[in-house]
């Protein structure tokens, strides 16, 4: 029997209430009155605190065998003692000792909790005071893990500093990941078994979490190996980011439903850029308007196989990026755009030459949306200043032409269709194409066909 003085206490009571008479158990007579809802103390700093004790779950407590006098030993039927406390903190503090004189073989994290400076998780926290339940079963419902992990924890790491512990309840209320225990993410913790892990840093503390993320989310995690990001963490840049930086650890949100934060999440690292992004004609219409058409970074550079921004690769991919959302007619109707702009540049030029050398895998400077219209500072074409404006686009042009005078770049007809009120010339010229070509294509087949009837007739 692991506790026989528990056991021959709580049956000396019993047969103390039993000789006595008036009362079934010493419990029935705290009952009287702490079985009453209204009851409650005062501490010295104005809070209170109910005394109700429910009586189903006492005797549905795995101290069901016991009696109010095993615990609150101070207290009798004859004397009730009157205890003041500063405030609810003090008062767990002091009941939470009483648990010592049964279950003092505390190890591992308790023994940790218990000899922290200050105090300030106690035993009633996790187990709470009247409706202790078995560990293994109470283990199961989260509640159990918060009645720790929602007070103000922290973890020491090696270099001297301290992580928070601490996790809201909210946040994982309103999580993706709602339906999920504690454990299904903290493996390894058990009813049993809470281990103490130590960290060099907290930024090894966040490497470390981010890889429980890969036992559900393999296929993501596969794509990251082929990241910018993977490929600074593995050269030594620990500052790059995982899971855990991009999404977070209990408050996690879909991806498309929460496009400012994730654009904002970007920032920790890029802020430079996003600054510039967020004053851009993409950036002002999520923020202003909270416009969901607009892109964000990982509609550009996606989200899980980020690829190096600086390599030609990536810029001969720029007109498949920005036609994502030109080229839909439902996103580019929606503002009077035209869905032709990609179109319009294939054919053009730079379009056609872009394909040419992609085709010969000869990865050349040919320019591309963002060598005109610029990278995160994207304006409004009307716009003054607008990298696309006739005045600002000659010095665009010059990057790559530099003898382009002023009327350099009245030679391209910009992405719009011509027609006789702009860009007449092209206009005229690409309807005498639609004409004289099927005239011309008609004319051969007819004069080939009156060659062969002739050819026969004279047979």
């Amino acid at each position: 029997m692991k506790h026989p003085k528990i056991i021959l206490t709580a049956l000396s009571l019993s047969l103390w209430a039993l000789v006595s008479g008036g009362y079934a158990s010493a419990a029935d007579q705290c009952l009287d009155c702490h079985g009453s809802d209204d009851l409650s103390t005062a501490f010295a700093n104005g809070a209170t605190l109910s005394l109700f004790v429910d009586r189903r779950q006492l005797e549905g407590s795995v101290h069901a065998i016991l009696d109010c006098q095993d615990c609150h030993t101070s207290f009798t039927g004859d004397d009730h003692p009157t205890q003041v406390f500063p405030d609810r903190s003090a008062h767990s503090q002091f009941w939470s000792r009483v648990c010592e004189s049964c279950h003092s073989e505390f190890q591992g994290i308790h023994r940790t909790l218990l000899e922290q400076e200050g105090r300030r998780v106690v035993c009633t926290d996790c187990h709470t005071a009247h409706a202790v339940q078995p560990v293994a079963v109470a283990f199961h419902d989260t509640l159990y893990c918060i009645g720790c992990h929602g007070q103000p924890l922290h973890l020491a790491t090696r270099d001297g500093s301290r992580i928070s512990l601490q996790m809201n309840p909210a946040d994982l209320a309103n999580s993706v990941h709602q339906r999920l225990s504690c454990r299904d993410c903290h493996f390894g913790f058990t009813a049993k078994e809470h281990p103490e892990r130590s960290f060099r840093s907290p930024r090894d503390h966040t490497l470390a979490s981010a890889e429980t993320c890969r036992r559900c989310h393999f296929d993501k995690y596969t794509r990251t190996l082929e990241s910018i990001h993977y490929e600074l963490l593995s050269s030594g840049r620990q500052d790059a980011p995982v899971c855990v930086d991009c999404h977070g650890a209990h408050a996690i949100a879909t991806g498309r439903l929460e496009k400012v934060v994730n654009a904002r999440r970007c920032a920790q690292c890029h802020e430079d850029i996003y600054v510039v992004y967020k004053e851009s004609v993409h950036g002002a219409a999520m923020l202003s308007e909270h416009n969901e058409d607009v892109p964000v970074c990982s509609d550009c550079h996606r989200a899980h196989d980020i690829p190096d921004p600086t390599t030609a690769e990536f810029h001969l991919t720029i007109p498949e990026i920005c036609g994502n959302c030109h080229s839909n007619s439902r996103i580019a109707g929606k503002y009077g755009l035209s869905t032709q702009v990609v179109e319009s540049y294939v054919q053009d030029f730079h379009g056609v030459t872009l394909r040419f050398y992609k085709k010969e895998g000869d990865l050349r400077p040919i320019a591309t949306c963002t060598d005109c219209h610029g990278i995160h500072d994207i304006a409004k074409i009307t716009a003054p200043g607008s990298p696309a404006v006739k005045a600002n686009l000659v010095k665009r042009c010059q990057k790559c032409h530099p003898d382009a005078t002023a009327n350099f770049p009245d030679s391209w007809v910009s992405h719009y269709e011509a027609s006789f009120d702009k860009a007449p010339g092209v206009f005229l010229v690409n309807l005498a194409y639609k004409i004289f070509i099927p005239f011309m294509v008609i004319g051969l087949g007819l004069q080939i066909l009156l060659h062969i009837w002739r050819y026969a007739i004279n047979r």
